[in-house]
């Protein structure tokens, strides 16, 4: 029993801020009747007014919402384009404001450099790791390894998820540096800016909790594979 419950707690703390996050984005994504502006309408017109020169604001797939620095692209997903609620202008306003400290070549951006890449180097290694678990184990024939093997992808995964939280400077600056100031501008009512204030921090902490719910979904394939 009390391995039960240690793993239901680790499940919720890995699983908690994926859920966390979505229900702060859904909860907020009612359209704002008096809205002037969808998302893209509102970052279109902050990178004209910040003078983001040669950044461009497209419609991408559903759940991408990100600035792509080598692209200078501000893309959004289409429920955050064309929407008028506080999620859409909000997290809007947290894309531009990645846009904001590239263009200024900020400090903050070089985070990204610095360990985005390394995450991703070290999410292949978690997933090569899984790939070629089943082949060493039959190879071997023993458990034992296939249980460290499982152990190790899993290690590399928690890892990833540590360099994501090593970018949240750069997130949180684009959150509450950025995008909540210029909200505060009279983007937005006065009563709508706590609502604002919970979107941009989910926005904030969105790969964190994408990079932990890896986590889960590695040790499912785990079970498949046993």
């Amino acid at each position: 029993m009390p391995f039960v419950l240690v793993a239901l707690a680790i499940t919720a703390l890995i699983v908690g801020p994926q859920l966390w996050v979505r229900f702060v984005l859904w909860r907020h994504s009612t359209e704002v009747g008096d809205m002037p502006g969808s998302g893209a309408e509102l970052a279109e017109h902050l990178v004209e007014r910040y003078k983001l020169e040669g950044v461009k604001v497209v419609e991408a797939n559903p759940g991408e919402n990100y600035y792509s620095p080598s692209e200078k692209v501000v893309a959004l997903s289409p429920d955050i384009y064309h929407g008028k609620s506080v999620t859409a202008v909000a997290v809007a306003a947290h894309e531009v404001g990645h846009a904001m400290q590239f263009c200024r070549e900020e400090p903050v951006s070089r985070l990204r450099d610095k360990y985005l890449g390394r995450a991703h180097r070290i999410q292949r290694i978690g997933a090569a790791v899984l790939v070629f678990a089943p082949i060493v184990t039959l190879l071997i024939k023993s458990p034992v390894v296939f249980l460290w093997i499982g152990i190790i992808a899993v290690i590399t995964m928690l890892c990833s998820a540590l360099m994501y939280v090593a970018i949240l400077p750069e997130e949180f600056d684009a959150s509450f540096n950025k995008a909540l100031p210029i909200l505060k501008e009279g983007y937005l009512p006065e009563h709508l800016m706590s609502a604002a204030h919970s979107v941009l921090r989910a926005a904030a902490l969105t790969y964190v909790a994408g990079a932990l719910l890896d986590v889960v979904r590695l040790w499912r394939w785990i079970r498949f594979f046993r």
